[in-house]
C-alpha cells in the first residue's frame, strides 16, 4: 500500500476535500493547504513526496510557486501537478515551462488523478541518471562519453545537436518537455532556436532512427517525450 505524502494546494475546499478523500482511500498521506504562500511554507519544512498545485490561487498563483519550488535545491526534486480548469495550450505550456511534471484539467475524474500521480511517483522514485552514464532504452544505446548512438549494435550516425536531444530525452523516459525546455537543454539559455527549428531536429533524428523512431512522441500543444 502507498504511503507517500502528498501536499495539495487548492483554495476551493470541496476539490481539496475531494482530493484528500481519493488520495487517503488509496493509501496516500494527503494535507491540504490554500494559499500559494502556505504550500511554499509546507514544501519547504516537511519535503512531500508529491505536490498537487491548483494554477489559480488568490495572492501567489501556481506557476510562480512551481518556479520557486523549482528553483530552491531542497524542493526541486518534488515532482509537481498542476491542477487547473483552463485547458488552452498556453496555459499547459506554461506550467511545464515552469517545471510541473504534469497536468490535470478541472473537471477531473479520481480514477485519472489517481493514474497520473502513480504514474509520477513511479518516474519520480527512478534513479537519476548522471551526464556520464550509459543509457539503453528499448534496445537504444546512448554512451555520453563517445558521444555514440548504437541500435541492435550498429552504430548511428547524429549530429551533435541530435545527439543531445535524444540523450536529454531518454534521461526521463515519459516525462514531457516543451520545446523551450529542449533548446534550454541543449543549446543555454540564450541560443536563439525556435520551437520550429527543434520540430525539424526531431523529425530529422526520428529518420536516422528508423523503426525506433516512433519512441519520440509528439504531445500536442506541448511538445516531446521518449516513450516508456
Amino acid at each position: 500500500m502507498a504511503t507517500e505524502s502528498i501536499l495539495i494546494v487548492e483554495d476551493e475546499e470541496d476539490i481539496a476535500e475531494l482530493l484528500e478523500y481519493n488520495l487517503q482511500r488509496n493509501g496516500y498521506d494527503p494535507v491540504s493547504v490554500q494559499s500559494g504562500e502556505e504550500g511554499l511554507n509546507h514544501a519547504r519544512e516537511f519535503t512531500p513526496h508529491l505536490i498537487l498545485l491548483d494554477l489559480m490561487l488568490p495572492g501567489l498563483g501556481g506557476i510562480e510557486v512551481c518556479r520557486r519550488l523549482k528553483a530552491e535545491p531542497a524542493t526541486a526534486t518534488i515532482p509537481v501537478i498542476m491542477l487547473t480548469a483552463k485547458g488552452e495550450e498556453e496555459d499547459i505550456v506554461a506550467g511545464f515551462e515552469a517545471g510541473a511534471d504534469d497536468y490535470v484539467t478541472k473537471p477531473f475524474r479520481p480514477k485519472v488523478l489517481l493514474a497520473r500521480v502513480k504514474a509520477v511517483l513511479r518516474r519520480g522514485a527512478a534513479r537519476p541518471v548522471k551526464e556520464e552514464d550509459v543509457l539503453e532504452l528499448e534496445g537504444i544505446m546512448i554512451h555520453p562519453g563517445r558521444h555514440e548512438v548504437a541500435i541492435g549494435g550498429q552504430s548511428v550516425d547524429l549530429t551533435r545537436t541530435e545527439f543531445r536531444i535524444l540523450h536529454f530525452l531518454s534521461s526521463r523516459p515519459g516525462w514531457v518537455f516543451t520545446r523551450g525546455q529542449i533548446v534550454r537543454a541543449v543549446h543555454g539559455d540564450d541560443y536563439p532556436v525556435t520551437g520550429r527549428s527543434v520540430d525539424v531536429q526531431v523529425a530529422a533524428l526520428r529518420r536516422k532512427l528508423g523503426e525506433k523512431g516512433d519512441m519520440i512522441q509528439t504531445v500536442r500543444g506541448v511538445g516531446y517525450k521518449m516513450g516508456e
